[in-house]
């Protein structure tokens, strides 16, 4: 596989230059790309004035995401956040279950995390809320998280063609 000429196609192109073959380019892409290429097209995805919102691609992968993806993410996002913004989350209404469990739990606690049982239990409505806290917290989550899906690339295609497109552009300009 010529990775160079599949990227070839999607350098400088935008959300609305997609290929018809745009998942199926990414699949072969990520599979024999370095992590930190494809890490750094995710980024770029996110922070894409082209795509939704941080907070709403978070969300989307996460109703997409079996058990194990959905208690990554969650935690990655937790890891972030400290208590009093895991608190600022549920004052807005945006959690309950769950999230106030783990508020308990995190009392005196520096990091918690969710059991796989209680990141299913969230509603991708609460982890598009939890997502949107983190970035206004500490807008370098979007590196952190762009680190978990580079190593759950299959994720990204829940995004669609537009995401998909501005990751192999980005990671073209590497290349």
């Amino acid at each position: 596989m010529d990775i160079g000429r599949v990227l070839g196609q999607y350098m400088g192109a935008n959300a609305g230059q997609q290929s018809p073959r745009v998942e199926q380019d990414f699949d072969d892409v990520a599979s024999n790309s370095p992590h930190e290429h494809l890490r750094e097209g995710v980024s770029e995805a996110f922070r894409s004035d082209q795509t939704p919102p941080f907070g709403n691609m978070v969300a989307q992968m996460f109703s997409q995401g079996d058990t194990g993806q959905r208690t990554g993410m969650v935690n990655h996002l937790l890891s972030a956040l400290g208590p009093g913004a895991i608190a600022s989350v549920l004052g807005s209404g945006a959690g309950g279950g769950p999230l106030s469990g783990l508020l308990n739990r995190a009392r005196g606690q520096q990091q918690v995390q969710l059991t796989p049982e209680e990141a299913q239990q969230l509603s991708p409505d609460e982890v598009q809320a939890l997502a949107s806290h983190a970035e206004k917290e500490n807008p370098g989550i979007i590196d952190h998280m762009s680190n978990f899906y580079a190593h759950n690339p299959t994720l990204m295609k829940a995004l669609g063609g537009a995401a998909l497109a501005i990751a192999l552009g980005k990671m073209a300009q590497r290349k």
